[in-house]
């Protein structure tokens, strides 16, 4: 758009023109002008947004099959999603997750943060794609913790909704019987985006010494348009591994996710260096909530049903890595700190004057990120706001097994 200057002329044009209309005449006409060219530039957004829109619905993937309208019937061969989540996808998911015998240092994964206290510990790695987000792999151990209580702790979604402030809203679209998948659909909430909406496929395995396996991907379902007001995550491919820590009162998940939910990547890594470890201490505390929690909610109650049997081939597989020695759960522990300390009192470290700047940095950070353009002004801006940040975090004195890159896993 033309600089206001070149739309209305010269200052002299708004003078009225000695005891005269001519000078009021030039400007109403110039300001017709100017409505009329906002107007047309109006117009042509619109349509952009339109054409944007019809692109996106036509390159969306088919949905599986019309699905039965009651969330809890169906049977694999008249639902037709008994191929969504499959046993192969367990293998290679069992095969990339490496637990209990898996260095990802080694692997040439990077190590993103390492952080713990007395109940909670939490490690992360991120290994980078040619094309798109990267792919993270996290441990996060709990202490006096079962696995049949975390397991249902990560899988209650209705909970999820009363301690999760990101998650707006989840409800079931379609369960089958028989292969044991469920469908859901999930809205969260990020700070100055469009909200996102995920349609999942998710299935749960369990083996003979209380471990627990799950496997969740993007999928479209008939039950859940695509809407306006939402964007659409089109990939999202999540597998986790409940266990318990060989020798400790203690179990832990090992999660390997990737994701592309249309967030900017640097947003995302800034995103995580400035809030992940509060979020799992938020976790932790739920967790520990949870046994006072009411009765079983719907999605436990489907999940338990629904649950089937580790293939006894992979069990083998499990028990020989298992077996080696080198021990995931006691590479990652990071050493807890002195007793007496509260699970996230060292969080609170910051003086006020450095929590705000620092949410004032994140929030200029994510203003400028979040708009995805590559003029030379935005990446100044962000490079500014980058070093800014991430200069205040070393400042802070945060000790090397703080250390961040940045990055992103989620749980």
């Amino acid at each position: 758009m033309p600089p206001l200057e070149a739309l209305l002329g010269a200052a002299e044009l708004w003078r009225p023109a000695a005891r005269g209309a001519g000078g009021w005449a030039t400007a109403a006409a110039l300001l017709l002008l100017l409505v009329a060219h906002l107007s047309v530039l109006l117009v042509r957004r619109r349509r952009r947004g339109r054409a944007r829109l019809a692109r996106q619905q036509e390159d969306a993937p088919a949905a599986p099959a019309p699905a039965s309208p009651s969330p809890s019937s169906g049977s694999g061969s008249s639902t037709g999603v008994e191929g969504l989540v499959t046993e192969d996808d367990l293998r290679r998911l069992v095969g990339s997750l490496g637990v209990g015998a898996r260095q990802p240092e080694l692997e040439g994964w990077d190590p993103v943060i390492a952080k713990g206290n007395d109940a909670v510990s939490y490690k992360a790695w991120c290994e980078r794609t040619k094309d798109g987000p990267p792919r993270y792999l996290s441990v996060t151990t709990y202490e006096g913790c079962s696995t049949e209580l975390l397991r249902d702790f990560y899988m209650d979604n209705e909970y999820r909704m009363e301690w999760d402030n990101t998650v707006i809203k989840h409800e079931q679209l379609q369960c089958d019987e028989d292969s044991g998948i469920e469908i859901g659909r999930t809205v969260k909430k990020f700070p100055l985006l469009t909200p996102r909406e995920y349609i999942l496929a998710w299935r749960v395995w369990a083996s003979d010494e209380n471990s627990f396996y799950c496997l969740v991907k993007e999928c479209e379902h008939s039950l859940a348009p695509i809407q306006r007001k939402f964007v659409r995550v089109r990939l999202l491919r999540s597998g986790w591994c409940i266990r318990k820590v060989p020798g400790r009162d203690a179990c832990e998940i090992t999660v390997l996710h990737h994701e592309d939910n249309g967030m900017n990547i640097e947003m995302a890594k800034l995103a995580f260096s400035k809030g992940i470890w509060n979020y799992i201490c938020k976790m932790n505390n739920a967790l520990r909530r949870y046994p006072q929690h009411r009765g079983p909610s719907i999605s436990i109650l489907t999940m338990r049903r629904l649950t089937k049997k580790f293939p006894q081939d992979l069990q083998i597989n499990v028990d020989e890595s298992n077996r080696s020695p080198v021990n995931t759960a006691a590479a990652v522990a990071p050493p807890t700190p002195s007793s007496g300390t509260s699970p996230c009192k060292q969080l609170g470290k910051k003086s006020s004057r450095e929590t705000i700047a620092s949410g004032l940095l994140l929030i200029g950070s994510i203003v400028c990120l979040s708009k995805g353009r590559s003029n030379l002004g935005a990446q100044l801006a962000m490079a500014f706001f980058l070093k800014k940040a991430f200069k205040q975090d070393k400042e802070s004195g945060s000790s090397p097994r703080g250390r961040t890159d940045a990055t992103v896993p989620m749980q």
